[in-house]
């Protein structure tokens, strides 16, 4: 990764954290994204640490707000010529329904709109720093989501922590099925994946009655050193070099479920996404 930018959210713990040193040991020009400086700066000296590298940066970003994500892409480009590679990480899941000062339902606004908006702002960079890549986190959760194009931030009610992280990630997964099928030809590649039943601190946010199932599950759970793998392979593995518009598990393209193949679904979308990130 000697020489290639890369650009990496929600790196302050986790999945992360953990990609986020094995990118930079490659000699990655790494830069990270955190929510607050204090964890930030943490997390920025524990990469420098264990990876042995110096070239690793740190920008902030609040995901839940459109105007800080704008502010980010900015940042990063008034810095950097280059992106090669842009890791969309940065997630959450909430008990209760909480709307953005943007008027958008919380888990809907950080885990995709945030990611959508973030990636079209930084599109050109990384179509003229091509053969690059987009790399997004998704989940096996997807196959229990639906996309419910009339009420996508839960405002007619219904709203559960899981239903709204479930939906976010069948989004992750259209998103990335459609950017592909817009890059085709840039030399730009857009891929996704699931990281594995993490153990992480997002479960400490689920709603109090999947707790116990979270403490029932915990001990399966894969550490995030491992989940971050798949991360490191499509960010920079050769052997996925070309490879676009694929959903990865353990680092091997598997089909996703059908209705996140929907490319009629993976459209609307799109179009929506846009307009409700100013985007259209």
């Amino acid at each position: 990764m000697t020489g290639k930018t890369v650009l990496l959210t929600g790196a302050t713990s986790g999945i992360g954290l953990e990609a986020a040193v094995r990118i930079a040991r490659l000699g990655a020009d790494l830069v990270i994204v955190a929510r607050n400086s204090g964890k930030g700066d943490r997390a920025l000296a524990d990469i420098r640490t264990r990876s042995g590298s110096d070239r690793v940066s740190l920008l902030l970003c609040d995901f839940s707000s459109l105007e800080s994500v704008r502010a980010l892409a900015q940042s990063f480009l008034t810095s950097h010529q280059r992106l090669d590679v842009l890791v969309n990480n940065a997630g959450t899941v909430n008990p209760e329904r909480v709307v953005t000062k943007d008027g958008f339902e919380l888990t809907f606004a950080v885990n995709h709109l945030a990611p959508f908006l973030l990636t079209s702002l930084l599109r050109d960079a990384i179509v003229r720093s091509a053969p690059s890549r987009i790399v997004t986190v998704a989940s096996e959760a997807h196959r229990s989501g639906q996309i419910d194009f009339a009420d996508l931030q839960f405002q007619n009610g219904g709203y559960s922590g899981l239903k709204a992280y479930n939906r976010s990630k069948l989004a992750n997964i259209l998103f990335t099925g459609e950017l592909a099928r817009k890059l085709a030809g840039t030399g730009v590649t857009a891929n996704c994946l699931h990281p594995g039943v993490v153990s992480t601190n997002i479960w400490s946010h689920a709603s109090w009655y999947l707790q116990p199932l979270v403490m029932l599950i915990k001990p399966f759970m894969v550490s995030a050193a491992t989940g971050g793998e798949t991360i490191v392979y499509l960010a920079a593995g050769p052997d996925v070099a070309g490879q676009t518009g694929g959903y990865y598990v353990k680092n091997k393209r598997v089909d996703p479920a059908p209705h996140a193949m929907d490319r009629t679904a993976a459209a609307r979308l799109w179009d929506e996404s846009a307009k409700l990130t100013g985007q259209g």
